[in-house]
């Protein structure tokens, strides 16, 4: 009897002891959730996973298909971090929004590309075209500025980036703009004559900048995609191991092998 009793102790500290084992290594990690588009972001963070999993660190991706709730997500603390725009969308939207989302580091540039619908080219526009563009403030200037750089249009010189088509100062072939929702624009191709598209949504829709845009910004573009986190976390241990890894030799290289030049390393 008293030799089952110590048994039967000894079993209980044992579970006792594995359990406390356990709770430890769970303790000891952190879970990091960051809101992402699902092409390239989302693809690109998988590639992370494993270099974060190492360091202890459990990359929860979550992806979304719009530009504004992974900002008021992280805002509200949701999400840690997202990945999904540009320096000049980020700043655009905290003016319009009073949000506190910074920079914690750049990692590609998408260069956005003008795409065939009924026009097959742009030697071959005709007068009076439709030219769709993305109808948030940043990118839509980022559209007219390279219609701009193929000699379609002129703007206003003071126009900047967030120039709309009211700085527009010469149109000599009178079009017209259709302004959309980003995502909406390869949807729509066919019903306008030429669609200035963001490179994320390009490929999701199946097309390769590379090949299939009519033309494309240079890869000096100033609209380097980053991480954003809300102000105060840019130290965190978690977002700042992020950031190494994004900007490792290692997603260097997926980048390269994997877009082609649809998407360039900014790092």
């Amino acid at each position: 009897m008293r030799k089952n009793i110590l048994t039967l102790l000894l079993a209980v500290s044992l579970s006792l002891s594995l359990t406390a084992c356990g709770n430890s290594d769970a303790a000891d990690s952190t879970t990091l959730s960051v809101a992402a588009s699902s092409t390239p972001h989302a693809e690109i963070l998988e590639q992370v996973k494993p270099i974060l999993a190492e360091q202890g660190i459990d990359l929860q991706i979550h992806v979304y298909d719009d530009y504004v709730v992974p900002n008021t997500a992280v805002e509200e603390g949701e999400e840690v971090a997202n990945y999904f725009q540009h320096l000049p969308y980020l700043e655009s939207f905290n003016a319009e929004h009073d949000t506190h989302l910074v920079s914690v580091g750049g990692i590609h540039i998408e260069p956005m590309g003008i795409y065939a619908g009924k026009t097959s080219s742009l030697e071959d526009l005709p007068d009076g075209s439709v030219i769709a563009i993305p109808n948030d403030p940043t990118n839509e200037g980022r559209a007219l500025l390279l219609l701009e750089a193929q000699g379609l249009i002129t703007l206003a010189e003071d126009a900047g980036l967030e120039a709309t088509p009211n700085d527009i100062v010469d149109d000599p072939k009178g079009l017209t703009f259709l302004t959309l929702d980003a995502a909406m624009l390869p949807k729509s191709i066919e019903e306008v004559d030429l669609s200035v598209i963001n490179s994320n949504y390009a490929l999701q829709a199946g097309l390769d900048p590379t090949s299939d845009a009519l033309a494309i910004e240079d890869a000096d573009s100033p609209y380097v995609n980053i991480v954003a986190v809300k102000e105060g976390s840019e130290e965190d241990p978690a977002v700042l191991a992020l950031v190494e890894a994004l900007q490792s030799d290692t997603i260097r290289t997926f980048i390269e092998t994997t877009y082609g030049g649809a998407v360039v390393p900014a790092f």
